[in-house]
């Protein structure tokens, strides 16, 4: 579903991505790990458009990804935002429906609250919420709210960014057994960035390291622990000692 060949991209001196080669297929749930700075949050925006890749080429769905309708394109894809992103002016239905209220996606009012009502319940969210607003949720809640609205439109593809970042561990525990629930109920396939190995497990297929620009492994979330990789290996057991250096 989503192919990058040789995909590079600096910022001015800061070669951040170095002939990324990735294949995650479809149906397949990825996670992509790696430290800060690694590039992994450019990776997916790359595949958004959001950021253009110098060269190389990322497909989706067997076609070049940055050529026809964006618009389109952009319809087959839902997205759960590191901090929520929810819009603090907007009552909950109305974020859940954002998509659906508006543009290609657009249905009449009506419907577009009782599908957000019912993405809601889908991860654990009474309807009484749906008129609430985003300052009177927990973070927790938050974090449900921006999973409904990252489904509300049944996308091909779902990105998650950081999904348990600010979460406690119960709660993620929650986040990430929904995240997988959804992904599987939907067939969709799934690209996940995170620095949380409890996420990792519970989400991923398959997992791939990022390091220096570059996919250094990649394999199935049962063969991480035992990679042979010295990246990945220093990366899961968090240790100050071996090829990523640590920032000082």
């Amino acid at each position: 579903m989503i192919r990058f060949e040789n995909v590079h991209k600096a910022f001015g001196s800061n070669r951040v991505l170095r002939g990324v080669n990735l294949h995650i297929p479809k149906g397949e749930s990825m996670v992509i790990i790696g430290g800060s700075g690694t590039g992994k949050s450019v990776a997916l925006k790359s595949v958004l458009g959001l950021v253009k890749p110098d060269s190389g080429t990322i497909f989706v769905d067997g076609k070049d990804a940055s050529e026809g309708d964006h618009d389109a394109f952009l319809a087959r894809f839902g997205m759960l935002f590191q901090g929520g992103a929810l819009f603090d002016s907007l009552p909950v239905w109305q974020n859940v429906a954002f998509r659906l209220l508006r543009g290609s996606l657009k249905r009449p009012t009506e419907e577009a609250r009782a599908i957000a009502v019912e993405k809601l319940r889908r991860v654990g969210l009474k309807e009484e919420v749906a008129d609430r607003y985003p300052a009177e949720l927990s973070g927790g809640m938050q974090k449900r709210v921006g999973l409904a609205r990252a489904i509300a439109a049944e996308p091909e593809i779902i990105f998650f960014d950081e999904p348990t970042t600010g979460l406690d561990p119960i709660m993620s525990g929650v986040i990430n057994e929904l995240i997988r629930e959804i992904v599987v109920e939907m067939g969709a396939t799934a690209m996940t960035i995170t620095h949380d190995m409890s996420s990792v497990r519970a989400i991923a297929d398959k997992v791939a390291m990022l390091h220096d620009g570059v996919i250094q492994w990649t394999g199935p979330v049962a063969k991480m622990d035992d990679s042979g990789d010295p990246y990945v290996a220093q990366f899961i057991s968090g240790s100050a000692e071996g090829p990523i250096e640590a920032v000082r």
